[in-house]
């Protein structure tokens, strides 16, 4: 079982690092947390009425949605529920690197299928990878570090194709890219639907909450039944659930953040094009760009400026790349301004993409979280 090493220390500048939301939660949240009382602290949580809150808003019945320390643990959860030692589980990579983590820690094969160069999800290899043992398919959508997505038919011919394993659809991201698969969960989906669909959702980045520890799993209800008895029952702290229910319920603050960032990766994707840096099309709060080797001295040069980026070299397939969060309209100016300094005083060029790392260079690092 690999270990995680969160680069959490020195984030004193501007975070464009780790994909959360740079700006804050909703004001809601603020009004809500003001109601705490000292005599609150002294109450187990009670999940209950925020689930019922939360499925109001998913259009789903309260026995579908659990509600979880983040996407962490429900990633935890559902490894722990399906698998068993020698069963296969089964994602593409690059990805989350706790798919590994959870999937390893029961035992399971894990089977991890590379996407080339292009990055898109590599559906026709991914599909002939089932076999009867696949217990468990992840399916990053928004994809975490590469902002590449599935289609809806992806995700329902996957299902199809393997009826006797649980596919959970990651969707931290959803709300940057607008489509999802929780319909399909609904009283009212279409026959055809699959029925072995779990769908995680995450209250971290887009609900800004990600100090919190907030998420939730919704799906059919006999699944999350088994899941909710992995589950421990006072999984989310209560000022969570305060902070959760609260942000959930504000769609115009969401609205007006979701444009934020929609604008501000179309600016970044503009500006990296205009200075000849090689990236990938997003449909997430980042952007990921290709810089070579000198990805270690970009990182440190927009340190140096204030500005924080993530170095994703250590992920399959990624050599060499790096990845930058989407702010609010005046953190991507800052950002923008640091990263055009940035590649002055490297001395990059667009040449450098293609050189060869330096075999002097120091060993890669250990694979990092988030």
């Amino acid at each position: 079982m690999p270990e995680y090493h969160p680069p959490l220390a020195g984030r004193n500048a501007l975070r464009l690092d780790f994909n959360e939301n740079t700006h804050a939660p909703s004001p809601r949240v603020r009004e809500a947390l003001s109601r705490l009382t000292l005599e609150s602290f002294t109450i187990y949580p009670e999940r209950a009425p925020v689930e019922q809150v939360v499925a109001a808003h998913l259009g789903l019945a309260p026995k579908q949605v659990l509600l979880t320390n983040a996407v962490d643990e429900a990633i935890h959860l559902v490894t722990f529920t399906f698998l068993e030692e020698g069963d296969e589980t089964l994602f593409a990579v690059p990805s989350f690197f706790m798919y590994d983590v959870n999937a390893m820690a029961m035992g399971a094969k894990v089977i991890r299928i590379q996407a080339d160069e292009t990055l898109e999800f590599p559906y026709e290899k991914f599909i002939a990878a089932i076999t009867p043992k696949t217990k468990l398919i992840i399916l990053a959508s928004p994809n975490n570090p590469t902002g590449t997505v599935l289609t809806r038919e992806q995700i329902h011919s996957i299902a199809h194709a393997a009826p006797q394993a649980v596919v959970m659809v990651d969707e931290a991201y959803f709300h940057f890219f607008g489509e999802t698969v929780m319909d399909d969960l609904r009283a009212d989906a279409l026959a055809d639907a699959p029925k072995n669909l779990i769908v995680a959702r995450t209250f971290s980045k887009a609900y800004g909450l990600a100090n919190l520890r907030a998420g939730l799993l919704a799906g059919p209800a006999e699944l999350i039944a088994h899941i909710r008895k992995a589950s421990s029952p006072y999984n989310v702290n209560g000022v969570a659930l305060m902070a959760g229910e609260a942000a959930i319920g504000d769609t115009e603050y969401i609205d007006w953040y979701v444009d934020q960032i929609r604008t501000g990766r179309a600016r970044i994707e503009k500006a990296l094009d205009h200075m000849k840096v090689p990236r990938w099309t997003s449909h997430a709060n980042f952007v990921l760009m290709h810089i070579g080797p000198k990805h270690k001295e970009l990182v440190a040069a927009m340190r140096a400026r204030g500005v924080l980026l993530r170095d994703r070299s250590s992920d399959p397939g990624l050599e060499g790349c790096v990845r930058i969060t989407v702010g609010v309209e005046d953190q991507i100016d800052t950002g923008i301004a640091a990263l055009r300094d940035s590649l002055a005083a490297i001395g990059w060029t667009p040449a450098e993409v293609n050189a060869p790392e330096n075999p002097e260079d120091e060993p890669k690092e250990v694979r990092e979280y988030e």
